[in-house]
């Protein structure tokens, strides 16, 4: 599962204290200038002619969850059109689909992730989820190196 990473270090002994993961995907709105302000590791993986970061990720879950590829744009704020073609493009770029999808009509459409498609969201999740804990400490060196940003209280007060 993509993760957010947030904490501080041990002044003492060094060691990360206080590390929240959390799933970007359920507080991705927090990480917003308008919510409260989080430290965050955005994986983008680039293939060989292709990609998939958080973007795709978080797409390929609102599928998966809505049972729409429409639905999922909406959630995204972005339009049918745009999703639709995320989908094709990752169903273009895998050996097989990740997204099977069922026409409209009377009875509506849908769509559902494939097996490849559960699997290539799994595997993401994990190599984020790998990476923010490798990273962990070396992010909460550098957040504790920036600057304090207006209006933030101090941890402890």
């Amino acid at each position: 599962m993509t993760m957010a990473v947030a904490g501080g270090q041990d002044p003492a002994s060094g060691a990360v204290t206080d590390l929240v993961l959390a799933p970007w995907l359920q507080d991705y709105g927090a990480q917003q200038p308008w919510g409260p302000r989080m430290t965050t590791l955005r994986l983008r993986i680039l293939f060989d002619g292709t990609m998939l970061g958080p973007g795709k990720a978080e797409l390929l879950g609102h599928i998966a969850d809505t049972g729409s590829i429409a639905a999922a744009g909406r959630q995204m704020g972005m339009s049918y059109k745009r999703a639709w073609m995320l989908v094709e493009e990752m169903n273009a770029a895998f050996q097989v689909p990740l997204v099977a999808s069922v026409r409209g009509g009377p009875g509506g459409g849908g769509a559902q992730l494939t097996d490849a498609g559960r699997e290539t969201l799994r595997l993401y999740h994990s190599i984020v989820e790998t990476a923010q804990t490798a990273a962990a400490p070396q992010i909460a060196a550098l957040k504790a190196m920036l600057r304090p940003v207006p209006g933030d209280i101090p941890e402890g007060r």
